[in-house]
């Protein structure tokens, strides 16, 4: 802009007034500071101009899931739902388990003038997040996890009554024997799942469900679908709480020389891009990540109002079918 100004022989207020459509100029000053913003090619940076405004206009996200999936759904809701709002993000990673480095993540976006922060899984029930983000008096939205503290505003779908609909459906379809793959144990949403498919495996006579440990990532998937696929009986379908898990699973049945949904039904949880890109395109539950990334993001740009359950929907795709007798 300092630029522009010293070509037009007008100060950089005046660059600034014409930019923003002020009436204060000139009509000639206008032209000429437009021709030459034509012929130098000058665009305007938002993330600049929201910096330059007085009091900030920012907020944070913290991350830490190890599901690239996830990840990438979650920025795309966080950055399109800051901008909606005329918010700059800020973005910082953190890591579970380690109070001191986490408790920092939060002390640096705070340090940054974030007034808000979106706290995914896993670090949404993590004290030591937590605690620093009370310490810092920011604005809290936790995303598929319930509001622990006072002041906090959640973001979650019913885990228990979507992992019994998928189930259910895998129940509907004939299987009698699931397997299931459970995960991290430092996310209620893990037990919530298990709990959820397993109350629908007891309500049917004969059904049986085993649970493997996992920590939704794609090798703990695969490594929880070798061990299920080594049972004797083996189970017919099996159901993942992530679709990087299910993807796993995926590999585990081909790598044993069986296929899906012919041998072996898979099924996911989440969405992401990578359960309609693995083969077969996998059934899973939605749960509309980048919706509530971007939801948290616009309630923390007007002021931190909002809270509830959110909605999921079960998407039927081709790993799963009734059971090759």
């Amino acid at each position: 802009m300092g630029d522009i100004a010293r070509l037009a022989g007008v100060s950089p207020m005046t660059v600034s007034r014409v930019v923003n459509g002020d009436a204060r100029v000139r009509e000639a000053t206008r032209e000429r500071v437009e021709a030459i913003i034509r012929e130098t090619g000058y665009v305007p940076d938002p993330a600049a101009r929201i910096l330059a405004r007085a009091g900030g206009g920012r907020i944070g996200l913290l991350y830490a899931n190890p599901s690239s999936a996830y990840l990438a759904e979650l920025l795309s809701g966080a950055l399109d739902g800051a901008r909606s709002v005329g918010l700059l993000l800020l973005i910082e990673p953190s890591r579970p388990g380690a109070p001191d480095e986490e408790r920092e993540a939060v002390q640096r976006l705070a340090a940054g003038g974030a007034q808000g922060v979106i706290v995914p899984p896993p670090l949404g029930e993590s004290a030591a997040t937590l605690d620093a983000i009370a310490i810092s008096g920011m604005k809290a939205v936790v995303l598929a996890a319930p509001a622990l503290r006072d002041g906090l505003i959640s973001l979650r779908v019913d885990d228990q009554g979507a992992a019994h609909e998928m189930a259910r459906h895998l129940l509907d379809l004939g299987h009698r024997a699931i397997g299931f793959v459970e995960g991290h144990p430092d996310q209620s949403a893990s037990a919530d799942r298990r709990h959820g498919a397993q109350a629908a495996v007891d309500s049917v006579a004969g059904a049986t469900m085993w649970a493997e440990a996992g920590d939704f990532t794609y090798r703990s998937g695969f490594e929880a679908g070798q061990r299920l696929l080594a049972r004797s009986p083996r189970p017919t379908a099996i159901f993942a709480s992530n679709d990087d898990m299910a993807a796993g699973v995926l590999a585990a049945v081909h790598a044993a020389g069986l296929s899906t949904p012919g041998d072996i039904s898979v099924a996911g949880f989440d969405d992401t891009y990578l359960a309609a890109s693995v083969w077969p395109t996998l059934t899973t539950i939605r749960q509309p990540v980048a919706e509530m990334a971007r939801s948290a993001a616009v309630m923390l740009g007007r002021g931190g109002e909002g809270d509830g359950p959110v909605s999921h929907d079960f998407i039927a795709r081709e790993s799963t079918a009734p059971p090759n007798d």
